[in-house]
């Protein structure tokens, strides 16, 4: 039933189905171990040719109930949690990259993930150029090197809020017989499906949205199972795996090559692993997303025209506004909401952004964005103080901008709150 249902009734209904007598809602199996019978149950299980749990570290139960409807959520064939998203990140470049490989990403990334892949992959030998993606598909081709082993981006650009043009880089990764892995963090599965615009890989900072309400870290990388990997250019999806006996993941394992090779070698290595009581709230977060989402984009587009009409802002960059530059785009890609984030700069400069920051009340000040609660935050000096000002600017981070995650209350209260603090300047 779970592939038949709308994306509604999939965020409530999915994952998890109860027999007779069993608990209702999802349970938290806080167990790092599982029981079995015989040694041959094992054996089979860490050679990869049975199902079920052998360590909490690899698989759990409610664990798993999350990653089955995340994949459900956004038309994958499966799914692995991670610890954070900048775990999931990490793993769905190095399923596929070693050293001495080549990766071609968005230069209008969140900090924290252009931090991880210019600084930190760089350490594991594997090379990255950004590139603008506004740039023409024909100039993009030219930076596609034989070594390449993937595109990565953002379905909307944090804090720039540029809405990826998918038809331009689904070809560009299609030409070039690669993939195309993309972070849906902002829009979650209700706004956009990746998967449906030419992504091959799909990943999530769960923290964001899909846990909603500012409780749990983890990540969640979603495959689509359409991607090719026996064209030549993945031998570590071809050719026998010595650390389970020979394991041959595209043979062994057909369309889900990706996902598993992602769990039984970089999960189980690298033991970013998201616990079972996050996943229990992660999960019961998601039973209300759709709804949640709906309320986002709506009081953020109120937001944004009412700021566009405030005489102390100087400017307000919203994808939903006819003035962004990705507007197209986003009545494309994202016909039912923009989401809840939007970034404006005040008259005055930094020090009037600071101002109106510091004289917020229910409006918090906080290193996050995305949940149920309205907040803001100054990305050049937090979440994008490791970049260079040049760098800072190529992601569309102003020194004056003040990055604001619109929550769910009442609309009129929001207002109120921001009104009083602009009167201070």
């Amino acid at each position: 039933m779970d592939g038949k249902w709308k994306i509604e009734t999939t965020a409530v209904q999915a994952g998890y189905n109860p027999g007779n007598s069993e608990p209702r809602v999802l349970p938290i199996y806080q167990s790092t171990t599982y029981k079995y019978n015989t040694c041959e149950e094992v054996a089979k299980l860490f050679d990869l040719q049975a199902a079920g749990h052998m360590y909490t570290r690899i698989s759990n139960p409610t664990v798993e109930a999350l990653e089955k409807k995340m994949a459900l959520l956004e038309g994958g064939i499966g799914a692995m949690a991670t610890s954070s998203g900048q775990a999931a990140t990490l793993i769905s470049v190095m399923t596929i990259c070693t050293a001495g490989e080549h990766l071609l990403a968005s230069n209008t990334l969140y900090g924290g993930s252009f931090s991880l892949l210019k600084t930190t992959l760089k350490k594991f030998g594997i090379d990255v150029t950004f590139v603008d993606p506004e740039l023409t598909l024909e100039q993009l081709e030219s930076y596609i090197k034989p070594n390449t082993k993937a595109v990565f981006a953002e379905t909307m650009g944090n804090p720039g809020l540029n809405i990826l043009d998918f038809d331009k880089f689904h070809a560009l990764a299609y030409n070039n017989n690669i993939p195309l892995i993309v972070d849906n963090t902002f829009p979650t599965p209700y706004l956009c499906r990746p998967i449906e615009h030419g992504a091959d890989i799909v990943i999530h900072s769960c923290t964001k949205y899909i846990d909603g309400h500012a409780t749990s870290v983890g990540g969640m990388i979603i495959d689509s199972g359409k991607f090719n990997w026996d064209n030549g250019k993945f031998p570590e999806m071809t050719t026998p795996d010595e650390s389970y006996h020979g394991v041959v993941y595209t043979k062994d394992f057909k369309e889900a090559a990706y996902i598993t090779k992602a769990r039984v070698q970089l999960l189980r290595d690298i033991g970013a692993t998201m616990s079972p009581f996050n996943a229990f709230l992660m999960n019961m977060g998601l039973e209300t997303l759709p709804i949640r989402m709906e309320r986002h984009s709506e009081n953020a587009m109120a937001i944004a025209k009412w700021l566009q009409n405030h005489e102390k802002i100087e400017w307000v960059v919203y994808p939903g506004l006819s003035s962004h530059d990705s507007y197209n785009l986003a009545k494309k890609y994202l016909p039912n909401g923009c989401s809840g984030v939007l970034t404006f700069g005040v008259k005055g400069g930094k020090e009037a952004a600071e101002k109106v920051i510091d004289s917020l009340n229910m409006i918090a000040l906080v290193v996050h964005v995305a949940d149920i609660r309205s907040c803001v935050l100054h990305p050049a000096s937090t979440t994008h103080r490791q970049l260079s000002e040049e760098e800072q600017i190529a992601s569309g981070v102003k020194p004056d901008l003040i990055r604001f995650s619109v929550g769910i209350e009442n609309i009129e209260d929001i207002i109120n709150d921001l009104e009083q603090a602009l009167e201070k300047i």
